[in-house]
């Protein structure tokens, strides 16, 4: 078997994903028998289908010549070495097996280096660095202050901190922002509704929950008399013109609310660098913004309201400003990313706003592009369908934590069937919270994130099929074959484990292959912002572990080297699919 140096190729990166390395030696071959370079061989080299490693497309080459020649200049030439053992012809394709051996033992040896040898003392496997040097601001959650958390916010929290991880996973530097609903005419409602319904005690025992329920209360109010809605606009444009009597309650409001909220996303392993808001988006821009679309002609009147005209891009029309002159969240939202523009000068800024907003965005990006900003193009909608169905067995859901308090109920029910192992849990509150939570977490993010799902419970929450609480048992499993076999830790350096005998094994292999794939599986999530390929990663994983349990067995393997060599396989499977669920916000369980 020959030995080969490998050449170079510009975007490989084997350091941070050894397949590369494998790729560059299946392109040299095909470079090397046809008249390609090994940059164009590269770029052809793809995952096979079923049984297959990789597979090379002939046709997407243009080459003149018969593909059936073309393919046997490449097999006449194949020499099997350390990187790839052989080559077949199907049609229009070639494929390519590594060396399995070889494959193994890289494989292994890069997720252990990269998980528990790195500079940073973190684990690094699966990242890389094609973001270095750039900053994204990602804003999503966003809830309204004194209104209900929907699930269209749960949504949009659980999308945002996956991508959140991921642009830092690829080097980004990453500003979290939740943009909270924080002003507007509900204000004047809350303020005039305070006077009557308000409770200093109520609201600093949960700010979010008092002032929701003096919103609905002083809201009936104003269906009955319309006066209150004057008292609550009048209030809202004291607020607007910066009268202090009238901004100093709702100051307190907003303080108390946000720390309420992040107790709940503390919970939900979530977190935020800046909390900004409507509030905070200062007047100068939004007039500044308004009189560069009046100087260009965009700006028209109608009824006293100033409106921008973009049906030409077949975006509607669009209100500016009021006729009562106060801003409205078009406005504020074109002020508001001039100012972040102007204060952390990003690369790239994501909203993650459900696609019900789809013409609001567009119209905000186009207005943008239309005053002429250069970095307008840099704007991108992250957007995600609906959730139907969402509701506790005492009604519709109103609140985040009732969420979190139900999703933990169902599940501590559930592990109490099993007296025996519900007993060894050491604190089953907690790791119930934590499975119904991944539970939420996983219906949410296992499919596109386009298309609408129905929220479900029982589905949601059970130990069978692709759910939450089926990863985490995968992973609990996993932590526990060292705990089972304590006679073979701790293992001795990478080096001296044999993992030769792994290489014959095919339920061995495929998990091998697997945890190899994982670099790819981020750079592709990078491209497409879904979470779904993360989580069928997670699950393929997870089934492929499975499978092996009953022939690839530790405890009971009486050949030490044998044992030890598939416990630092398993060991590396539980670092992967522990970096999965961490990328995708959950936190990982030892025991349940």
């Amino acid at each position: 078997m020959a030995s080969s140096a490998l050449p170079i190729v510009s975007n490989a990166d084997s350091s941070t994903c050894i397949f590369d390395s494998f790729r560059t030696a299946i392109a040299k071959k095909v470079s090397e028998a046809l008249p390609l370079t090994i940059e164009q061989a590269y770029s052809g080299v793809d995952y096979g289908k079923k049984g297959v490693d990789f597979t090379v497309a002939l046709p997407r080459f243009k080459l003149p010549g018969k593909l059936d020649e073309l393919a046997a200049k490449v097999i006449s030439k194949f020499e099997s070495d350390d990187w790839v053992s052989s080559v077949t012809h199907d049609k229009a394709f070639l494929h390519f097996q590594l060396n399995s051996e070889s494959l193994v033992r890289r494989v292994l040896d890069q997720v252990h280096a990269r998980t528990h040898l790195t500079k940073s003392k973190k684990p690094e496997y699966g990242t890389n660095t094609s973001g270095k040097g750039k900053k994204v601001i990602i804003e999503y959650s966003s809830p309204n202050i004194a209104k209900s958390f929907h699930v269209g916010h749960l949504r949009s929290t659980i999308i945002g901190a996956f991508l959140s991880n991921l642009y830092e996973s690829c080097g980004w530097e990453v500003v979290r922002m939740n943009y909270l609903g924080d002003w507007g005419t509900q204000f004047g409602l809350i303020a005039t509704g305070f006077e009557k319904y308000g409770s200093q005690e109520e609201l600093e025992k949960d700010a979010i929950k008092h002032l929701f329920d003096v919103y609905v209360k002083v809201n009936k109010d104003a269906e009955a008399d319309p006066n209150v809605k004057t008292e609550a606009a009048q209030w809202f444009k004291r607020m607007e013109d910066g009268d202090e009597s009238a901004l100093k309650n709702w100051r307190v409001w907003r303080e108390l609310s946000v720390k309420k909220y992040e107790e709940q996303y503390d919970r939900l392993n979530v977190h935020f660098d800046v909390y900004n808001g409507e509030s905070m988006v200062g007047k100068e821009w939004q007039d500044k913004a308004l009189e560069r679309l009046n100087e260009m002609g965009l700006i028209s009147d109608a009824d006293g309201a100033k409106i921008v005209d973009l049906t030409k891009w077949k975006l509607q029309s669009a209100v500016v400003r009021k006729k009562d002159g106060s801003s409205i969240y078009l406005t504020r939202d074109i002020g508001g990313a001039i100012e972040r523009y102007e204060k952390y000068k990003f690369d790239k800024m994501i909203y993650v706003v459900s696609s019900q907003q789809d013409l609001h965005l567009a119209q905000f990006f186009k207005v943008l592009e239309l005053m002429e900003f250069p970095w307008a193009k840099t704007l991108q909608h992250v957007n995600y369908g609906l959730v139907q169905g969402m509701s506790t067995r005492k009604g519709t859901v109103v609140f985040l934590d009732q969420i979190i308090k139900e999703a933990a109920e169902v599940m501590y029910n559930q592990m109490k069937q099993n007296e025996e192992k519900f007993a060894a849990v050491e604190d089953p509150e907690t790791t119930a919270r934590e499975i119904g939570i991944t539970g939420v977490k996983i219906q949410d993010m296992a499919a596109k994130r386009i298309n609408n799902y129905t929220f479900d419970w029982s589905r949601m929450l059970s130990f069978e099929g692709d759910t939450g609480p089926y990863l985490q048992y995968a992973h609990v499993r996993l932590a526990s074959i060292g705990r089972k076999n304590p006679q073979l830790l701790p293992l001795p350096r990478p080096e001296l484990i044999k993992t030769e005998s792994l290489a014959s094994m095919p339920h061995a292999r495929e998990i091998v292959f697997l945890l190899g794939s994982y670099p790819d599986v981020i750079k592709t999530a990078l491209r497409t912002h879904e979470a779904s390929g993360i989580v069928t990663f997670a699950f393929r994983l997870s089934h492929a572990i499975s499978s092996a349990w009953e022939t690839v067995i530790v405890k009971g393997e009486e050949d030490t080297e044998k044992a030890r060599a598939r416990l630092y396989m398993y060991e590396c499977a539980r670092d992967v699919l522990a970096a999965a669920m961490r990328l995708l916000s959950i936190r990982p369980l030892e025991r349940m």
